[in-house]
């Protein structure tokens, strides 16, 4: 009989308590699709005492993640305990070092150490895997890696972070505020006490640069991707993206340009008869667009321990297997170095919202302004508020009038210089709003 797989576990929080969970009721299938049985025999958290809903007896408890990364008895080291620093990343480095598999859902490790981490498991021939650090049970850490390994990707992006597209869908759906359905999504669970991580957008750079590497073969570097957050979308936007045939989304994108890879992550207006517009709520999606193929998009729950579990599970079963592909595609010696692009290169669609003042002249100077920078639109839209009227009647003072515009392609560069000199000319009031459109 072949040896079973000796899996030790450090984090029993949702997420590793369900690993437990899915691997001793999947045992019968693990040992049919593996070849062999996976079996835990070792893990480790901050309480032993704490209810977590699994049987864990007959399972040994480790007095450190250290502990188990060392241990003899354990032939793969799954980390599910979170962290950039102590003890997660000490503990993985001393697993792979020992000759161990290493299979973990933390991006941000990844992001920051995963090069060093790679260049170890390639030193000791171990696999080090972590589908469930992007896009949980969605797998496109081994659709990139392994199921494209021989197409020439263009561009990945996707809706990488439930939370954001929780607070844009019912923005849209209910025209709410964003304070007001971030609040709601604290209370459900879906944002935490402190949600800038995910509302200012890292959460989704973190994870964007990983995919980067995979598709294009760069080192993953997080400092590379421009990032912009969802605070400044109202509800306003969202009405007139609709208005316009369009829904916006924070996306993460990835591209290849003729400037190098483009790497940005920002409020999107997406066709609504795209695929990625139909994606609504928590769920992510990833579209991956390469030669010789349409493009692929790939949805699914982007979190929650279910679904984490069943990437981290996917990833044991392949160590079971003996499935070792390079963490990154290739080794790391020939990943190549990438630097962060101008923003200003950028080119491609936009849309402009400005508060245009109600005087004679304001629309003709800011046409003047967007053709001097050669700026063409493609539509207009001016929303005329009601006047308000004084106690006899008569017309109060005007409110600026919304005034949104949608361009053809064009720079980024361009867009900033024309409106600077629209601020300058004081025809409009407050700052403008610019959201990028990602075609098809």
């Amino acid at each position: 009989m072949v040896a079973p797989l000796r899996v030790g576990i450090a984090g029993l929080g949702t997420v590793g308590a369900e690993v437990v969970r899915v691997i001793e009721q999947q045992q019968r299938t693990l040992a049919a699709r593996c070849g062999r049985p996976v079996r835990v025999v070792a893990v480790t958290a901050r309480s032993k005492a704490k209810k977590r809903g699994v049987d864990l007896s007959g399972i040994r408890w480790a007095k450190s993640p250290l502990a188990i990364a060392t241990d003899p008895e354990v032939d793969c080291f799954v980390e599910l305990i979170g962290g950039v620093d102590e003890p997660a990343g000490p503990a993985i480095e001393a697993a792979l070092a020992a000759g161990k598999s290493v299979v973990t859902a933390n991006k941000a490790l990844i992001a920051k150490h995963g090069l060093k981490l790679a260049a170890l498991a390639e030193k000791h021939g171990v696999a080090l895997n972590y589908e469930a650090a992007v896009g949980a049970a969605i797998p496109v850490i081994k659709t990139l890696r392994e199921g494209l390994a021989g197409t020439d990707i263009h561009r990945i992006y996707g809706i990488l972070n439930g939370t954001c597209n929780y607070i844009l869908t019912r923005m849209e759906q209910e025209g709410l505020s964003f304070d007001a359905c971030l609040k709601d999504a604290q209370r459900l669970g879906y944002a935490e006490a402190n949600p800038a991580f995910d509302i200012d957008g890292h959460d989704t750079a973190q994870k964007l640069s990983i995919l980067a590497s995979l598709a294009f073969g760069t080192k993953v570097a997080q400092s590379a991707v421009h990032v912009e957050g969802i605070t400044s979308i109202t509800p306003e936007d969202l009405r007139a993206a609709a208005d316009l045939g369009y829904r916006v989304k924070l996306l993460g994108v990835a591209v290849r340009t003729p400037q190098g890879i483009e790497q940005r992550v920002h409020p999107t207006m997406v066709p609504k008869t795209s695929s990625i517009a139909q994606v609504m709520g928590v769920t992510n999606a990833v579209t991956i667009d390469g030669d010789g193929i349409p493009p692929i998009t790939l949805v699914g729950a982007g979190a929650g321990a279910a679904a984490t579990a069943s990437a981290v599970v996917a990833d044991i079963a392949d160590v079971a297997r003996g499935i070792r592909a390079e963490p990154f595609g290739r080794p790391v010696g020939k990943l190549k170095v990438i630097t962060k692009a101008p923003m200003q290169r950028h080119e491609g669609g936009y849309y402009l919202r400005l508060m245009a003042r109600d005087h004679a002249g304001t629309a003709a100077t800011i046409a003047t302004r967007l053709a001097e920078q050669e700026i063409s639109i493609e539509s207009i839209v001016q929303r005329q508020p009601e006047r308000a009227m004084d106690a006899n009647g008569k017309p109060l003072k005007s409110a600026p009038v919304p005034v949104i515009l949608i361009t053809y392609a064009t720079s980024e560069d361009a867009v900033r210089r024309a409106l600077q000199a629209v601020q300058r000319d004081k025809v409009i009031s407050g700052r403008p709003q610019v959201i990028r459109i990602e075609k098809n």
